[in-house]
């Protein structure tokens, strides 16, 4: 299962990645926000991380304006490394090579077909282990 949260600035991409996901018949954890209300994006990183941190969900979708400050609020969460993806290249390597276990992306920067191709790649990766998980380990160790 995916956990998937926007504040109001990722609502309308976060609507269509659900509605994608659903589609492909992945199940999704809607996390919030459920309106374009505006809401504060650390709460909405908080309540995915936890389902992923959790063992609920596997993965983790985050959505704000431009992505950046729901992935630095994602990344202090502990046991979550959150990478903000532009493209699916970026989306495949934060997975196979960063071991990435949200996917951040920007609701005002990011289209929705690019977006759904970045999800593909995300969610198709797996971690490749071997070199890159001593990397993957170091970073981590920074929690502790």
């Amino acid at each position: 299962m995916i956990a998937i949260g926007s504040d109001h600035g990722g609502y309308e991409l976060k609507r269509e990645i659900i509605q994608y996901l659903e589609k492909k018949e992945i199940p999704v954890l809607d996390c919030g926000c459920y309106s374009p209300d505006a809401v504060d994006y650390p709460d909405i990183a908080v309540k995915v991380c936890d389902k992923v941190t959790g063992g609920e969900c596997e993965l983790g979708i985050l959505i704000c304006g431009t992505g950046i400050g729901i992935s630095m609020a994602a990344n202090k969460m502990h046991g979550i490394r959150a990478a903000l993806c532009h493209s699916t290249f970026d989306g495949r390597m934060a997975r196979m090579h960063n071991n990435a276990n949200v996917l951040c992306l920007g609701g005002r920067t990011t289209g929705v077909s690019i977006a759904l191709d970045i999800v593909d790649a995300f969610v198709g990766a797996e971690f490749e282990g071997g070199r890159h998980e001593k990397r993957v380990g170091k970073i981590m160790s920074i929690e502790e």
